[in-house]
């Protein structure tokens, strides 16, 4: 079934199109049924309209539709019994209608929908009496089945795309924690500070982030995928705490940035290969946090809890072996990357999501 599936969207045929196709059809046959109209145009153009990715896009779509056709009618009414069609009369009859909505401060669509609509009307209205009012409903019947179909047959879940995001956004963390450990061995060579990296990784957080808002989307207005919410929310947890560990991470690079140049600990080759050790035992930590976000199987959280004690064993021999760095600046430093990578423990602690603390913010921000 899959392998037919990913046949015809190769050849253009997605979902969307047929249910968009579907909708316009039904749309149709359902206006010209109730309206004995022969050509219900526009609740097929409705319907076309309003499918979208998401259910709640649909619902947008739908609502900018229904208001944009609405007053595109009613500034026709009010005003075609003073003019014959014409250009002189398209202009002002647009001109009217746009700059109400415009004042009104309503949408772009929802503007340039008054101004299609108060043309067809001041077009075809005069012709048959009732033209209007068919045309309103049949804009709300071509939205409100285009909508219910988007919502009951195989409605957009795009729960697993922020579970591969977290997944990906994860191993970069660990990546990227690695790679500054690497620095290390540049000790005063200043050569590379890691901002490339770490810049990478708030694109990771960022495109993260938008999948979430996707996923969100999805649901809303869906009553077949109610039970992913639960799921969501156990995902918007752990997109907050990588987002946490990503500050931990830049403030790390700052620390190395600083430290580089010092001429003192590139001496100290024993305490620079333990704190390497504990850096990159930290990066495992949040590799098998993300495999454990993702499937909470038995043998992925052994994994973390087994990284998480090997971790916070390299971070204390580190805190053992201060008492050999003399300088007070290079402590310093030293004490800020080690409570970095101890805060970066603590969030890829096992815990027990039901529910989540806040809305994730934009990482740019955070930072």
């Amino acid at each position: 079934m899959n392998k037919v599936v990913d046949i015809l969207e190769r050849l253009g045929l997605t979902l969307q199109i047929a249910k968009t196709a579907f909708a316009a059809a039904l749309s149709w046959f359902v206006a010209s049924s109730l309206l004995h109209s022969p050509y219900p145009y526009f609740a097929a153009v409705a319907a076309i309209i309003t499918v979208q990715v998401t259910v709640a896009d649909s619902v947008d779509k739908a609502t900018q539709r229904i208001i944009g056709i609405i007053g595109g009618v009613l500034v026709s009414m009010l005003l075609g019994h003073w003019f014959q069609i014409g250009a002189i009369s398209i202009f002002f009859i647009i001109l009217i209608g746009m700059a109400i909505a415009k004042a009104l401060r309503m949408n772009p669509q929802i503007i340039s929908q008054v101004a299609i609509s108060s043309l067809l009307v001041l077009a075809f209205g005069q012709m048959r009496e009732g033209y209007a009012v068919e045309r309103i409903i049949e804009t709300i019947l071509g939205s409100v089945i285009a909508v219910l179909i988007n919502a009951l047959i195989v409605p957009r879940n795009a729960v697993p795309e922020v579970e591969r995001s977290i997944l990906t956004y994860g191993n970069l963390s660990a990546v990227t924690l690695t790679s500054l450990a690497a620095l290390l061995d540049n000790i005063g060579s200043g050569r590379k500070t890691g901002r490339s990296e770490v810049d990478a990784l708030i694109k990771e957080a960022e495109a993260c982030r938008k999948a979430h808002a996707l996923a969100e989307q999805s649901l809303k207005y869906n009553p077949l995928l109610t039970h992913k919410r639960e799921r969501l929310n156990q995902l918007t947890e752990s997109i907050i705490q990588l987002e946490s560990i990503t500050i931990q991470i830049r403030g790390i690079r700052r620390s190395l940035a600083d430290i580089q140049l010092d001429q003192h600990l590139a001496q100290e080759q024993v305490y620079i290969d333990q704190l390497k050790l504990a850096m990159e035992a930290t990066a495992q930590c949040i590799s098998a946090y993300a495999a454990v976000t993702i499937h909470a199987s038995d043998e992925n959280m052994r994994t973390l809890e087994d990284a998480i004690k090997k971790a916070q064993a390299e971070q204390a021999r580190c805190l053992d072996s201060l008492h050999s760095i003399s300088s007070l600046a290079t402590l310093r430093d030293i004490g800020s990357i080690l409570t970095d990578l101890g805060r970066i423990v603590s969030e890829t602690q096992p815990k027990l999501i039901l529910a989540p603390k806040a809305e994730p913010a934009p990482i740019s921000e955070a930072l």
